[in-house]
This record gives C-alpha cells, structure tokens and sequence, in this order.
C-alpha cells in the first residue's frame, strides 16, 4: 500500500499489527548470545536491541556501494522489487507483529545504485583494521592535567552538576567541559566501598574495566530487568567476579523495560547519586552525545539524626527512597538505608521516575508525566503569556502514538508539559507549539559512527507507517554550540521555552523517550495511570535556584569559564531547532539506505 505524506511516499507492507504496540525501548535480542555459545561472533556478546545488533553486523561486515557482498545480503524477492521514486520507504509484505520484530529483522527492498566512496572518507578498513576501531571504543586514559581539570569541573562552577560525556573525534575544547564513566568511578570522587549499577544494555565485562583497578573487587550490584534466558547469560557474564551480585527488577506488564540509568556509589568519604542516560556498553560512552546529572558528595549524617534528616528543599532523599523501594526488592533495603543515613540537603533537583503498574487516586501523582505535572503545578511560576511558550521533546526512540494528536502527545501528556503554578490552567489542544527533535536518516548518515549510530535509534517501519502526522512536528538534530552535531544523541530531554529561545521555564534530562510505555497513559476515563517501564530523571527548575522570575537563561556559549551563577542554563543542541525540511526524513532503523556513503564511505542493509 503506497502512503505519501510531508516527508515523501513509503511503500508499506500490509500487516495485521497489534493494536497495542510500546517498542519505544531498545528491544530485547539475545540470539547474539547463543551465536557467541557456538562460537560466533556475529553479535554483541551481552543483550541488546535487534537495532543493534544491526549496527554491530554492519560495523564488522561493512557494505561498500561498490561491495559485490550486497546481492546476497538483499532477500531475492526484494532484489526484484524496485524501490519508489525519490527516498520512499519500501517493505516486502509481512503478516510480523511488532512484537515478533525481536525475533526477526525485517526484510527489506532496496534500490542498489552506486556510488563512489567520496575521498574524504577513505576508511577501507581490513578486518584486524575494524578490530582495532572497535577497540577504541573502549580506550580512555586521562593525563594527571585532564584529571585535575575533571576535579576542578566537579568541585567547581557547575552549579547545575549537569554535564555531558565525552566524545571521541570531536575538538578537544568540546570535551573540556564533559566526563567519561572512567571519570566518574575514579578514585578523585571518593575512595570506594561499594556501589550498585541500575541500567538497561549491560556489558559485564567491560563495565568493570572502567572501575580502577584498586575498586574492581569492591561490592558491585547490578540492578536490571533481564527474564530467562536473557537473565542466565547476564549472570554468566559476571561468572568470573565473586564481588557481582544481582537484582531483578520485576516486569509485570507487556513490553515494559528497566530503562533507568542509575549509579549509587558509596565512598569512606560519603555518597553520590548519578543519573544518566547511557547504557553500560563501550559505544554509548564512545561517540553518543548523552547526559549526566551528578550529585554533590552527600556526607554522612550523626548518629542519631533524625528520620526526616538529611532531606533537601526538593525532597529529593524520600523520592529516591520511594523509588527504590517500588522494586519491592530485600536486596535493596541495604542501599535505601545507606541512603537514610546521609545528607542530601544540598540538592537542587527534583526526581522524576516511572515504575511498572497501574496507578489510581493519589499514587497517580507519583510517577510518570502526572508526577510533572505535579511537580510544574507545585514549583513552576506563571509567567505571562506562558501559552505561546513551546515545549522541546528530544529523544533517541519513539513508540506508538496513536491515530493522531489527540490520543496521548496533544492530550494528556501536552497538558502534563504545560502545566504551572496552582492556577492548573490549561489550554487547548496544542495551542502551545511542540517541536520534537529527533535525528534525520542524514543526521546518521554524516554521524561520527556513520549509519551504525541509527542503531541506538530503535524507530520502526512499523510504527513509523502508522503514524505520519507524527513527522509534522519533527526538527534536526543539531549540536554546534556542543561539538556534537555529529555525535548522534541518546541522550533524552524536555523543556519549555520562551518563543525567542532565549529563557527556560523548566529543563528535564531522562532516559524516558517518547512513549506511553515511559511516561504512562491514562485509562478508566482518566481515573487510571498505567506505566510499563522503569525511568528515571532530574528536573531543574528555577525557583530551586533561587531564581524568582520563573525562567533560566539559555546559556549561548558552552565554555568552562562561564561559572557566572546559575541564571544561564546550559542547553546540550542549538536553539531553535530546525524544522525538516521537504527532504528530510526520520531515521527508521529497519529499513535500507543504498543511495548515499555513510562517514565511512559503507550504506545501511540492516537485515
């Protein structure tokens, strides 16, 4: 069935599609992991995405324009099939349920034209060549000036203790100002005694090399949502340390994910908080463009303090208490008590999360983008003409929104985003502009990574088909002011805006993407809240700040040396972003790009 809209026509398959489809979330694919039990190696050797196990297969088996390997990459029937004119999508019928996409990669029709590999891309490499690439994903190792540099950074003016990481390949000055994981666990932050790891793709392995080496027998626990198989080979990988130990968050509702991305690390010196947004996996600390919130050193409070103790103007210690403990889980108790014990009361930020479950009465308010709306309703200031402010989505995936508007983004989560102060004033169906940012095929195309780096983008033909109005609201990516235009994000934010772009209502950094699976959607006519996922973020606002006037500044330079105060915020992209153009689609994981080289001169098969 051929469909044309804003972006070009696609040709889709006909397809009896679940109703109710949520893979917003990297979905799970353990096949690679039975490949590696026999002995292959065409996969990662922990649990991830079928999008990336994509990325990985391309990144060891590179496809030329020119490589005569394509003919037998491309299924026959689709071989036979010519693409439509233009930059269309184009599916070979399919009866898959979204569901079943974890299973089995979609096979796809292309075009095949060539191209020659433009020069300044001469990245050819061998096999023992990409062996070495991949191995600097891995490589980081700070000189004693960079380290002092990470010390003075966290210690200094960074009164919003939001940072990004650093990327590989991108001018060194960018980097100035970021951190990597290896610098976050170094003993510069506190002498180690233990620390738990929440997080969604993990690399066992790997994760403990960025521990230095005097922390890497300390008491590790990894906190995840891994069932069965899944489960048995994440346990396997942690066979060879005796200091790993586990806790399952508990996943009862379809579809759902541990997509929090959480550090607790307990030093002699006191305890830090870190939420962030990259897996615990070489590529997404390599060249991603993610987020980091990083608590101040917490001290421990005296003996005998009281229960209430310790607790910031924000309530930030009973909400991360309170989201421990909806795990349910024994393991954690000793983590939640930990946390009791210290001084939190420096904190500036709020905490935001969703839990699986379905929600009602007051524990509505809890989670999710109800738990926004709260807080904005609680803390936000009204300002004057705030229903011409825009909200900014940014986000690495998107699941299923609906026939249009009105059934979740222009309804209940725009009214969550748009709400302020007590008056619970509201306007009407996207009267407020939304502008969500989402990178283009050609953001991926020209990205650092080149097309693998759509692997961390998991949107898909079959969601994508059902939703074209979606794409009328979608802009570039686009990180000049960052260093990072070419470093393809995974990081996740949210914030509202004056219409010039010059002030910020409020700023939220997340692992929620843009699904009702994060955020929640209401059911019973609103009585309801169900979530599916675990998420977590902080929410910076302006009074928490000491700033009466309802609004941050956007800070327009992102230099180290701007340690004014905290008027100016530091928003990672440009502002404003720019809308797509007429030529400009989205990134769609499951489909093939043949028409133009990626950064290393290779094209985009992803079956």
């Amino acid at each position: 069935m051929l469909q044309e809209g804003a972006h070009g026509k696609w040709t889709v398959s006909s397809s009896d599609e679940s109703a109710e489809e949520n893979s917003d979330t990297e979905k799970p694919c353990t096949s690679s992991l039975s490949d590696a039990a026999c002995g292959r190696t065409s996969g990662p050797q922990y649990r991830c995405s079928e999008a990336r196990k994509a990325a990985h297969k391309r990144k060891a088996s590179p496809l030329k324009l020119t490589d005569e390997n394509l003919s037998t990459e491309i299924p026959p029937v689709a071989k036979q099939r010519p693409s439509q004119e233009g930059s269309g999508w184009c599916l070979s019928s399919s009866d898959e349920e979204p569901e079943d996409q974890q299973k089995h990669a979609h096979k796809e029709a292309v075009k095949v034209e060539k191209y020659d590999v433009p020069k300044e891309h001469p990245l050819n490499l061998c096999k023992d060549d990409r062996l070495s690439e991949n191995l600097k994903e891995e490589e980081y190792n700070e000189t004693p000036s960079e380290a002092q540099d990470t010390w003075d950074l966290v210690t200094g003016g960074n009164p919003f203790r939001f940072f990004l990481t650093k990327v590989s390949g991108i001018e060194h000055s960018y980097n100035s100002g970021a951190l990597h994981i290896k610098d976050i666990l170094s003993p510069l932050f506190g002498t180690l005694i233990s620390s738990a790891q929440f997080n969604y793709c993990i690399d066992v392995g790997w994760l403990v090399r960025q521990y230095p080496q005097e922390f890497r027998k300390k008491p590790l626990l990894i906190v995840h949502g891994e069932k069965r198989e899944s489960k048995a080979e994440l346990i396997a990988q942690a066979r060879p340390y005796e200091n790993i130990s586990f806790c399952q968050a508990k996943l009862d509702i379809a579809f759902g994910t541990h997509h929090t991305k959480m550090m607790l690390l307990l030093y002699e010196e006191g305890l830090r908080v870190v939420i962030h947004t990259s897996n615990l996996i070489a590529e997404d600390w390599h060249q991603k463009t993610q987020g980091i919130w990083l608590s101040p050193l917490y001290p421990r409070l005296c003996k005998g303090a009281s229960g209430s103790a310790g607790e910031s103007a924000t309530n930030f210690k009973s909400d991360l208490i309170s989201y421990l403990t909806a795990y349910s889980s024994p393991v954690l108790k000793e983590w939640i008590d930990l946390i009791q014990e210290h001084d939190l009361s420096e904190t500036r930020v709020y905490l935001l999360g969703s839990t699986p479950g379905r929600y009602q009465g007051s524990d509505k308010e809890k989670w999710g983008h109800l738990r926004l709306r709260k807080l904005l309703k609680q803390h936000a200031l009204s300002i004057p003409a705030q229903e011409s402010w825009p909200l900014v989505g940014q986000f690495s995936s998107i699941g299923s929104m609906g026939a249009d508007g009105s059934k979740w983004l222009c309804s209940e989560f725009q009214e969550s985003l748009v709400a302020v102060g007590s008056s619970g004033t509201t306007f009407r169906k996207c009267d407020v502009p939304i502008h969500l940012v989402y990178p283009t095929v050609n953001n991926v195309r020209q990205s650092l990574e080149g097309y693998p780096a759509g692997g961390s983008l998991p949107y898909s033909i079959q969601t994508a088909q059902k939703q074209l109005w979606l794409h009328s609201y979608f802009h570039k990516w686009s990180a000049e002011i960052t260093g990072r235009t070419h470093a393809i994000p995974h990081i996740k934010t949210y914030m509202r805006l004056s219409p010039d772009f010059q002030k910020i209502a409020w700023f939220l950094v997340t692992s929620a993407n843009l699904s009702k699976a994060a955020w929640g959607a209401l059911e019973k006519n609103g009585s309801q809240l169900m979530i599916r996922s675990y998420e977590l973020g902080v929410l910076f606002l302006p009074s928490a700040f000491g700033l009466d006037k309802g609004y941050f500044h956007v800070r327009r330079k992102m230099l180290p040396e701007w340690k004014d105060s905290a008027t100016y915020f530091p928003v990672p992209y440009d502002l404003p972003p720019e809308k797509y153009g007429s030529k400009d689609q989205p990134w769609i994981w499951n489909i093939p790009y043949t028409d133009a080289p990626d950064t290393h001169g290779n094209m985009w098969v992803p079956s």
